[in-house]
């Protein structure tokens, strides 16, 4: 009995421990039932202002001059569509925008790839500065592209002076212009992830006998696979809808989806035929955002198997250092010599004659002086900036948790479709549909602003998501539970985070609007042109005089563009390169 006693008394004293446990299990089961809810409230209740401003500002004036044009005398006419695409010229349109999109992402990946590896593995004096340099052009209008590249290569350009050569009515105009454009993009999303890859993983490769170039195609190339798909989608999306680069080099003999969509609603007043091509358009921008979602998350994916703590170092040997003066050559005739030629054809006047010029109204092009476009500009760039800001702060914050649903990864999509839907659409769908109460705002300022800051919100997204997501989500659960409200906990544990985030995303934003043309041609007024308006309307008009001026406004933009990108390059608290 004793023994039967000894045997059971340990159990018993072993129960008062294991029954003061469950107290402690309320814990595990608070958390499921409060975070989903409060969570997933929280998160519908952030995408309720962004949704509400897509919809009426881009969904709605879509939608409008969409049916406006294939509802004819009160019936839908959706036989117009193989009416239109049947059509031997509107073929040939859709052909040129894919042959010189699929061209120009080629060729950018080609030239740009190079410049990417030099920005990752090698660390040299002024990269910095130089990695400003080559994001300037990114920035820069269309518009100031495409005058640039005029200035280079057209008709009393700087290669016809000299060798008599003349490129700005061929096809290789337009693809070195895009080649300028999207440069930025490769080297900064490839490299990016470049900087991060660990480099013993392919000299472990070359131990084990494999050649540079195998053990480069086996290790190195595979990994980076998803950063330059997404890369090359980006360049291919941003050359498919090519408005003013094509517009001001491609003459009367090219023309992509987006300039035909210009002809067809401002010259030809042919709104069947637009809103078809708006259509095709839109299907086709839809494909890209989506393969583009898909290999954007395999990228993320790889990031988080690789040693993201590695160093570039200095050049070392013969062939390195080739390669860096290869690059540098690259970035100073490709990137540098057509904005030096912008500025030296503005300077061609003595005494500054085009500047000064800039403000007498004598032409008779605008009702005020072309230089009040540059303060016209800049007030609209501000409004639009806040209004991003806001929109897309609420946006980058509604996307912040990574397990988020089919509706909230939609959501996301939705937001990059301003950069691939017919800016041309959207600026005459705004004259169509917002001109009745209560949202008549045809006659007002805020127009333009608000045509802006759909360009600008998805920089804003992108620029903010990567640090939102890697704060830490136990400090926001911790002020949670200590009594904060959302609002307080967004004030005080995500604020300072991310602060200098949310003023690169200002500049990047501020930048983007400034430059904004394909809408801003339509609702900007005569009495209110902006700098982009400006420019394209006085290269339309014949003269010295005009050309002149349009050189100098552009010059004007160039140089307030840099000088945000060197500010947002002081901010940046990452060296990865990356947007």
């Amino acid at each position: 009995m004793d023994l039967a006693r000894t045997e059971v008394e340990p159990r018993a004293e072993a129960e008062p421990p294991a029954r003061r446990r469950p107290p402690l299990r309320p814990r595990p089961r608070t958390r499921p039932r409060t975070r989903p809810r409060t969570g997933s409230a929280a998160r519908l209740a952030l995408m309720a202002v962004p949704v509400a401003f897509f919809g009426l500002f881009f969904a709605y004036p879509v939608a409008a001059i969409t049916a406006r044009g294939l509802k004819i005398d009160g019936v839908w006419r959706f036989g117009r569509i193989g009416d239109v695409l049947a059509q031997s010229d509107i073929r040939h349109v859709l052909w040129f925008t894919t042959w010189q999109a699929l061209a120009s992402t080629a060729l950018t990946l080609l030239i740009a790839l190079p410049g990417a590896y030099v920005f990752a593995r090698f660390d040299f004096r002024g990269k910095q500065v130089l990695r400003a340099v080559v994001t300037v052009p990114f920035v820069l209008p269309t518009v100031v592209v495409g005058t640039a590249f005029l200035a280079l290569l057209g008709r009393g350009g700087l290669l016809d002076e000299l060798w008599g050569v003349r490129l700005d009515t061929t096809v290789w105009a337009i693809l070195l212009a895009h080649v300028f454009f999207n440069y930025a993009v490769v080297v900064r999303t490839v490299g990016g992830l470049w900087s991060q890859l660990d480099p013993r993983q392919e000299e472990a490769a070359r131990v084990l006998g494999a050649s540079r170039f195998a053990a480069w195609r086996r290790v190195t190339l595979p990994a980076l696979g998803p950063a330059v798909a997404a890369a090359a989608l980006m360049v291919f999306l941003f050359t498919f809808t090519s408005f003013g680069v094509v517009q001001i080099l491609g003459g009367p003999t090219f023309s992509t989806l987006e300039v035909e969509i210009y002809r067809q609603t401002s010259e030809i007043f042919d709104l069947s035929t637009a809103a078809v091509l708006t259509l095709v358009q839109f299907v086709a921008v839809g494909a890209i955002l989506a393969v583009h979602a898909w290999t954007v998350r395999r990228r993320e994916t790889a990031l988080r198997l690789v040693d993201a703590s590695v160093t570039a170092r200095r050049p070392r040997g013969a062939g390195q250092w080739a390669l860096l003066a290869a690059v540098l050559a690259t970035i100073a005739v490709l990137l540098v010599l057509p904005l030096a030629v912008l500025v030296e054809r503005s300077l061609d006047a003595p005494g500054f004659g085009y500047y000064k010029a800039l403000t007498s109204d004598e032409g008779g092009i605008f009702l005020v002086p072309p230089i009040e476009a540059v303060g016209n500009s800049l007030q609209y760039a501000l409004a639009a900036t806040a209004i991003a800001l806001l929109i897309g702060g609420l946006a980058a914050a509604a996307l912040t948790r990574r397990d988020a649903g089919r509706l909230v990864r939609g959501f996301d999509a939705l937001l990059m479709l301003p950069l691939g839907v017919s800016a041309v659409t959207v600026g005459f769908g705004f004259l169509i549909a917002l001109d009745k109460p209560p949202l008549d705002l045809r006659s007002t300022w805020i127009l333009v602003p608000l045509a802006q800051a759909l360009v600008g919100v998805p920089f804003v997204v992108r620029t903010m998501l990567p640090v939102l997501r890697a704060v830490d989500g136990r400090l926001r659960e911790a002020a949670a539970v200590l009594g904060a409200s959302p609002w307080r906990v967004w004030r005080e544990v995500d604020l300072p985070m991310v602060r200098r985030a949310l003023l690169i995303a200002a500049g990047f934003a501020f930048a983007v609007s400034l430059g904004e043309f394909g809408a801003t041609v339509f609702i900007a007024r005569p009495d209110n042109p902006t700098l982009p308006v400006a420019v394209a309307r006085l290269l339309g008009r014949a003269g010295e005089l005009n050309y002149g001026q349009a050189m100098a406004l552009s010059t004007i933009l160039m140089v307030v563009c840099a000088v945000a990108l060197l500010v947002l390059e002081r901010l940046r608290t990452d060296r990865t390169g990356e947007f």
